[in-house]
């Protein structure tokens, strides 16, 4: 019987609840290029808080090894790559990560050995990108010397009860045999279950769409919203009495960043484009949810406009900046958009956010007042404008009146009563 030693490569969001899931069965070595990230999870700690720091502790030094050496993967047999995917500024698929790790796989890949991609691209990315690499580098043959698999990442940042184990897993390969292996691997620790695709890009394919369908949907509800504001309707009201029908698709309006549906279009986009269609339903959704975070401004600047005030004298206070809620994850943030607009016309602006790592922003956004407890908020104020542009949980049970002027309004994507 085989006993598979398990390389994954990218230790990020979705990488490492995966190692840390497959060290309960088996030896893996966890590698990131990233100092940082590997110092603070070999510390213990997982900042992205996908993985409890007892249930990484458990396993670190254990069955589960974390480095930046290459050589370190040469004795494992089954490599599996979760780096990410992202979009150039001009919404163009950047695959210089994914064909980085192909490179480094090319680099310690024997005879015998399989790696399963995890990393959400266009349909035909892994036999057409992916495995040409490998062979350049390593000079092996495809089903001869070494096997491919495909297997999307369903990882849902931010939710502790679709965790990885609990969500099906969609198993591909390049052969029937490595399909049986890549399978028994997986099933061995996902307690949902398998499913065997007829092929990768079938494979490749169903994980864009399933992210793709939530991005038109919602687009769908924020131009409702739009719409419904536009003519003094409340669109939470007319959301409620729509979802007493039986059949009725019920989505949440609002900004829609993060590393997955804010990006995944794009590759859905770019590969029929190459194949000479332009999918306009899509495009489309795109463009409303792109446009959302500016939107929002535009309400602020109405709101402030309304009260007679200067939007160079006013302040506004963001409730909320990463992607989504209860999650402190900033990647493609819209929220940033409704900033930057506001900062243009002179606004002062400062963010409230108890979740995200203030250093992280200040590294990827130095342009942004960000402040971690509602005392320093309140410090900075008081404001005209309170933006509700995420819901974490934590606002339902803080006051602010103390932030507020006596006129201060607030805005959100579904405009409340008295805005």
């Amino acid at each position: 019987m085989r006993t598979e030693t398990i390389g994954v490569i990218g230790l990020g969001y979705v990488g490492l609840p995966l190692a840390v899931l497959l060290a309960s069965r088996y030896e893996v070595v966890g590698f990131d290029i990233s100092l940082k990230r590997l110092g603070e999870l070999l510390a213990g700690h997982d900042s992205t808080l996908e993985v409890d720091d007892e249930e990484l502790r458990r396993v670190l030094g254990k069955s589960l090894m974390l480095t930046d050496d290459v050589s370190k993967l040469k004795q494992c047999t089954f490599y599996i790559v979760t780096v990410p995917t992202p979009v150039t500024k001009n919404h163009e698929p950047d695959l210089k990560p994914l064909e980085s790790a192909s490179r480094t796989i090319g680099k310690v890949i024997k005879k015998g050995d399989i790696v399963v991609f995890e990393s959400t691209v266009y349909p035909g990315t892994t036999e057409e990108v992916c495995i040409p690499v490998i062979e350049n580098v390593s000079g092996l043959e495809l089903n001869r010397d070494f096997s491919v698999g495909y297997s999307p990442e369903r990882i849902n940042p931010g939710d502790r009860v679709h965790t990885v184990d609990k969500i099906v897993k969609i198993v591909s390969a390049s052969s029937p045999e490595a399909l049986e292996r890549a399978e028994k691997v997986y099933s061995s620790v996902i307690s949902a279950g398998t499913y065997r695709a007829p092929s990768i890009k079938v494979a490749e394919a169903a994980k864009l769409i399933e992210n793709t369908q939530r991005d038109v949907n919602i687009a769908f509800f924020n131009e409702v919203v739009k719409v419904f504001n536009s003519l003094g309707i409340d669109t939470q009201e007319v959301i409620e009495a729509a979802s007493t029908k039986w059949n009725f698709l019920r989505f949440n309006p609002g900004l829609v960043g993060g590393h997955c549906i804010g990006v995944d279009p794009y590759y859905l986009i770019r590969k029929a484009e190459l194949h000479g269609m332009h999918p306009r339903l899509i495009a489309e959704a795109r463009n409303v949810n792109e446009s959302m975070g500016f939107y929002l401004s535009d309400s602020v600047v109405d709101a402030l406009n309304r009260q007679g005030k200067p939007l160079i004298e006013s302040k506004v206070l963001v409730l909320g900046f990463s992607f989504k809620p209860d999650c402190p994850d900033i990647r493609n943030t819209k929220v940033y958009d409704i900033i930057q607009s506001l900062v243009r016309y002179g606004t002062k602006v400062v963010v409230f956010d108890p979740w995200v790592d203030p250093e992280k922003v200040r590294q990827e956004y130095d342009d942004i007042t960000l402040v971690s407890s509602i005392g320093e908020a309140a410090a900075l104020g008081p404001y005209d404008v309170i933006v509700r542009a995420v819901a974490h949980s934590a606002f339902q049970n803080i006051d602010f009146s103390e932030c507020r002027t006596s006129d201060c309004v607030e805005c959100g994507i579904i405009a409340p009563k008295n805005n």
